[in-house]
């Protein structure tokens, strides 16, 4: 069956980093576009980045733009998020999502906290 499992979530200082880890499975991996999306306490869900299926092209909120970088490995199935200068409102549920035509799926989610 489909499978999206996120790791690497834990807890960070203010300016740290962390690094997210989301390993795919039951689906042809290398043909979906990848994204991550957050949600905060409290708050709606937030997009936060996207890669193309080839890994050609990304795409971030401007929210992290600069902060966190997305990657993927087609021949491992996982999709990451190297996540920099953390700051305290990126507190948040991580969640990864895979996306081609109509199909669509969701992980878990990971949780990050940022705190001094």
């Amino acid at each position: 069956q489909v499978q999206l499992v996120e790791s690497g979530g834990g807890l960070a200082q203010p300016g740290g980093s962390l690094r997210l880890s989301c390993a795919a499975s039951g689906f042809t991996f290398s043909s979906y576009a990848m994204s991550w999306a957050r949600q905060a306490p409290g708050k709606g869900l937030e997009w936060v980045s996207g890669i193309y299926s080839d890994g050609s092209d990304t795409y971030y909120a401007d929210s992290v733009k600069g902060r966190f970088t997305i990657s993927r490995d087609n021949a491992k199935n996982t999709l990451y998020l190297q996540m920099n200068s953390l700051k305290p409102e990126d507190t948040a549920v991580y969640y990864c999502n895979a996306v081609y035509g109509t199909n669509g799926y969701w992980g878990q989610g990971t949780q990050v906290t940022v705190s001094s």
